[in-house]
């Protein structure tokens, strides 16, 4: 019997495939390995090029995934350097398969830098990188636009591992591969070489701003890897500043501003000065610094004067023309005239006229009704916060000014009283011999108007009528309906929603101009509206908001003890403490400062708890462990701002340092938690015993860690390693011991 045909799939099928096959990895990251080198040998330079878009774009994906660790991705990049040169090699390659693998370079260099480093006798590898760098700067110049701003993110990768660290990156948890690593004796691997070649391709990346490019993609990818290697790599930072300086991006100003200019023109400009702004304020003691603000505010103003339209002149409107066309006009004398000149402009004919206050049209036509109520509020508390009082009052006035205006022309405008008749006048009033007479243009009313408008009119009453002053007696007094009770359903609602909108404000609050002393536990919490007195103003308000009411809770009430295995305790106060631990360890190693403030909130409250209400619940430990714990979960090596965190807390206890002992489960971080240990014990005596009975513990649970243990413990604990020795040791009684 013949065997069956094998089924060949089409592209359509194999890319399904290929789908499900990254659905699997985005669910488990421990599949990219077997998945990514099972995929190599159908996405190459022969197969279709929707294959091999797929892969490249995969394969990019895959080097800069988060899930991954550094082990795995130096295993996934070693494996693929074949494929990513043939692609990247291939000739008239597919734009899009060219620019997905020219990012998957990018991701791939420092880590095959470091394999390198690590692993000298694999020659092969670094003739793959090497070929492949060797072709992404061959092909920069000629490219597609969307492949140069991918060769532009290269560059800088090249620029970082090609050139010395300062260690920033490294200190905050992330990959720095540099020139530093590279030992000098490395048979692979010529540092001078690489750092003459990195300065290069930095002067090559410079480029762009030094021809003053009108090209804003190509500009605006250029300022955006600048900052990072500013930022990590101290030796380019005059170089750039420098050329950042001398760039001009509103050179476009100069040909005819149609929309598409001005777009460039914005985008280039905000965007150089974003850049300088950063530098700005990381570095405000660079010898660059007074030229650095004085070219941001100068792209401000030439901005603002080549594109804000509001500080031209208004078009001119032709008035509108008089309401009687046909009317003879008056005849006046001298005095007439110059009564009629000297006659204030008419009134505003709306209410929105009498309180605007600018002469923009383009703000006077805005429809305010189509911002939502909570951004106006917003907008409103934050303008009337800051505004001048001096300006309010000139504004109020003004409005006043229209206010008596209205009044005037209101009552100018009221129908004259017909004169009197007498003997020598004619029937209407009007001397015979008056040529120049002209009727008003008022409608004569009939008989039966007249009669219809008095039978119309409400009756008078006379003022001493007892049923007039009765009805003009004044009102009792008024009174609001007491408000609805509030199910505890709806009270935890409403306090989770107000836990998290506290949290609103910060993004758009401003750090503190310059570093004030602070002024202690008795301090005003919002002395000013910055970031820090919102911080201080949210920890009071975790902290004693609800104190000595922990009793009345959201979720329970006292007196319904049904309720009580239905609803959890959740009180206001707890679901701030919650939301403050989640934004401190959103980003710990910046916000340790929020942490040490609000641990001495806690204690305070606890030590006025105790004086108060020995039952009371206590806060301090508990928020103390669950910080430190989640702390240590993101610890690196070189993270000595847990030693400083450590020291600035109010109290330690046995269980917070007892978590110290974790980190010893990592060789490369035994030093730091016992050199955090030796901190204490030198500069806290009072944690001293029990700092020290903590690295006893270390001693005798982590092999690796005792020789350092040791070390400390025969000057600070003479004897001790002697007697553990020979008869073992016990653990210290748990005590809580303030500092």
């Amino acid at each position: 019997m013949a065997a069956a045909p094998v089924k060949t799939l089409t592209v359509a099928e194999q890319i399904q495939q290929l789908n499900a096959a990254r659905k699997i990895v985005l669910e488990n990251a421990s599949y990219y390995d077997r998945i990514v080198k099972g995929i190599l040998p159908i996405i190459g330079p022969s197969s279709p090029v929707e294959l091999r878009r797929w892969g490249a774009e995969f394969l990019a994906e895959s080097l800069s995934s988060p899930a991954l660790g550094n082990r795995d991705k130096e295993n996934l990049t070693v494996a693929i350097l074949d494929t990513l040169r043939l692609l990247v090699e291939s000739p008239n390659e597919d734009p899009l398969v060219l620019k997905a693998s020219v990012i998957a370079a990018a991701s791939a260099y420092p880590i095959a830098m470091r394999w390198i480093i690590h692993n000298s006798y694999h020659k092969e590898s670094w003739e793959s990188i090497s070929a492949i760098k060797t072709r992404i700067l061959r092909i920069w110049d000629g490219a597609p636009t969307p492949v140069k701003i991918c060769c532009i993110k290269f560059a800088q990768r090249v620029i970082l591992t090609q050139t010395a660290s300062n260690g920033m990156e490294q200190k905050m948890g992330g990959l720095d591969v540099s020139l530093s690593m590279i030992p000098p004796n490395h048979p692979l691997l010529d540092p001078r070489l690489l750092e003459a070649e990195g300065a290069g391709l930095l002067d090559r990346l410079l480029a762009v701003l030094q021809d003053n490019s009108s090209d804003a993609l190509l500009v605006d990818s250029t300022l955006n890897t600048l900052a990072v290697l500013a930022r990590t790599r101290p030796s380019t930072t005059t170089r750039i500043l420098n050329k950042v300086l001398d760039f001009n991006p509103l050179k476009l100003a100069n040909s005819p501003l149609t929309p598409k200019t001005k777009v460039l023109i914005k985008s280039m400009e905000k965007t150089t000065r974003s850049l300088l702004i950063h530098l700005f304020k990381r570095d405000p003691n660079n010898p660059l610094a007074p030229r650095m603000q004085q070219q941001i505010e100068r792209l401000y103003g030439q901005r603002r004067d080549i594109l804000d339209e509001s500080s031209k002149k208004r078009a001119f409107v032709q008035p509108p023309a008089a309401e009687y066309n046909d009317a003879k006009r008056p005849r006046m004398d001298g005095g007439a005239a110059a009564q009629i000149q000297q006659r204030p402009p008419p009134p505003p004919q709306s209410l929105a006229a009498v309180y605007t206050l600018t002469n923009n049209p383009g703000l006077q036509s805005f429809d305010a009704t189509q911002v939502p109520a909570a951004l106006a509020a917003k907008i409103n508390v934050r303008t009337l916060a800051l505004i001048n009082p001096a300006v309010l009052e000139q504004a109020l006035n003004a409005i006043r000014i229209r206010f008596s205006t209205l009044y005037a022309a209101a009552a100018a405008a009221a129908p004259p009283q017909p004169p009197a008749i007498n003997a020598g006048t004619a029937p209407l009033g009007v001397d015979e011999d008056d040529d120049d007479y002209e009727p008003d243009f008022y409608a004569a009313e009939d008989t039966e108007q007249i009669l219809n408008k008095l039978d119309s009119a409400p009756p008078e009453v006379p003022a001493e009528d007892p049923a007039a002053s009765a009805a003009l007696a004044p009102l009792g007094p008024f009174k609001l309906q007491p408000p609805q009770t509030v199910n505890p359903d709806l009270a935890l609602k409403v306090g989770q929603i107000t836990s998290s909108r506290i949290f609103g404000p910060l993004p758009g609050l401003e750090e503190a101009a310059a570093r004030k002393p602070k002024a202690g536990i008795n301090r005003l919490a919002a002395s000013s509206y910055d970031r820090d007195s919102w911080l201080t103003l949210i920890t009071r308000l975790a902290t004693r908001s609800t104190a000595a009411l922990e009793d009345f809770s959201i979720g329970i009430k006292p007196e319904d003890p049904g309720n009580a295995l239905d609803r959890p305790r959740t009180s206001l106060s707890n679901l701030i403490r919650e939301t403050l631990y989640n934004y401190i360890l959103e980003d710990w190693r910046r916000r340790i400062e929020v942490a040490v403030a609000w641990l001495c909130e806690e204690w305070y409250n606890d030590q006025l708890t105790k004086k108060s209400n020995a039952d009371a619940p206590l806060h301090y430990e508990k928020w103390a462990l669950r910080l430190v714990d989640g702390i240590l979960t993101y610890t690196t090596a070189q993270d000595k701002v847990l030693t400083r965190f450590l020291a600035e807390i109010p109290e330690l206890s046995r269980a917070v340092l007892g978590r110290l002992k974790s980190l010893c489960g990592d060789p490369t971080k035994v030093q730091l938690a016992l050199t955090s240990l030796l901190y204490l014990v030198m500069m806290r005596p009072p944690v001293r015993d029990i700092a020290l009975d903590t690295v006893a513990d270390i001693w005798l649970e982590y092999e690796d860690a005792r020789p350092l243990a040791g070390k400390y413990l025969l000057k600070w604990r003479p004897g001790f390693i002697e007697s553990q020795q020979a008869q073992g040791g016990g653990a210290a009684p748990n005590t809580m011991i303030k500092a």
